[in-house]
């Protein structure tokens, strides 16, 4: 297939500002770039457009979420490929080249994906049967090679691929819509690829702003504990997700009393979020939880 005049970039930011530039900045200007900026900054927009004439930013009033945010830049976008890239994401000089050898190989795909390299895992992707655990090996001599599931934070996707399954699951706020497009493209029968050669490195955890910390940290466990039980109950029946985490839902009681009683109140509100999210999820409640950035 090629991906060379045949793909655009996708993006979804919020209060990303540290890291956008160096990500902006590894892709050729020569593709088209959606960004989807969550946060209802104007001047984010304006400023980001006119310093990448390429870019092409969408400011949504209210913070929809990375799944929305998604299926809205895929709308947008004008090409039959496009690549889903965190803003703490850096492509490597040879990262696009790599995969446009391995598309011209395999023909056709719902998601190919490069190697990530990060602090956190030196060099891998989730090669795996399981779709609840990650392997971090790459244990295999061919330049690509089929999987199960990728991690999110930057892959291709085929538009016509995904036509009959749908993109990303907009219920889900962040956190298992990689897996859970994933397991929905295998359950059909389509192709998920990993390109060895192809690299991009990944920051992990640190593309919002230093002084946002505290309270992304409450909405990262809120929506880690609503989107386990949802995902579990969605492909697996409540039952089975209630199995699954009824022990995480007693833990993080006991750990908010804990942490109440040794006055540690950042710990006692984090595991008051993941109570939180984990109840919701289970009662059926929408994830609902935003975080209070001013």
């Amino acid at each position: 297939m090629g991906i060379k005049n045949n793909l655009t970039f996708v993006i979804v930011t919020y209060e990303s500002d540290k890291v956008i530039n160096d990500c902006l900045s590894s892709i050729p200007s020569n593709y088209p770039i959606i960004i989807i900026e969550n946060s209802g900054k104007k001047n984010f927009q304006k400023e980001i457009e006119k310093k990448y004439p390429n870019v092409k930013c969408e400011v949504m009033e209210k913070n929809e979420g990375y799944c929305l945010g998604n299926n809205l830049g895929i709308k947008l976008s004008k090409t039959r490929l496009v690549f889903i890239l965190n803003p703490d994401v850096r492509l490597q000089s040879n990262t696009l080249e790599e995969l446009d050898k391995v598309s011209n190989e395999i023909k056709n795909f719902a998601i190919l994906a490069p190697t990530l390299i990060s602090d956190e895992l030196k060099e891998g992707f989730g090669l795996t049967k399981n779709y609840g655990s990650y392997k971090k090996t790459l244990n295999t001599t061919s330049e690509f090679f089929e999987v199960d599931y990728i991690q999110g934070c930057a892959f291709l996707l085929d538009k016509s691929e995904l036509k009959d399954i749908g993109f990303f699951d907009e219920n889900i706020f962040m956190y298992f819509d990689d897996i859970d497009l994933c397991k929905r493209i295998k359950n059909s029968g389509k192709k998920i690829y990993v390109s060895k050669k192809a690299k991009i490195r990944h920051l992990g955890a640190k593309a919002v702003n230093d002084k946002f910390f505290n309270e992304v940290e409450f909405s990262r466990n809120w929506h880690l504990m609503w989107s386990t039980f949802y995902y579990n109950k969605k492909h697996h029946g409540y039952f089975f997700a209630l199995k699954k985490t009824y022990k995480k839902l007693i833990t993080s009681m006991i750990k908010f009393l804990f942490f109440t009683l040794t006055f540690n109140f950042i710990k006692t509100k984090i595991y008051l979020m993941r109570f939180s999210g984990l109840y919701n999820s289970i009662i059926g409640k929408k994830s609902w939880y935003r975080a209070k950035i001013k």
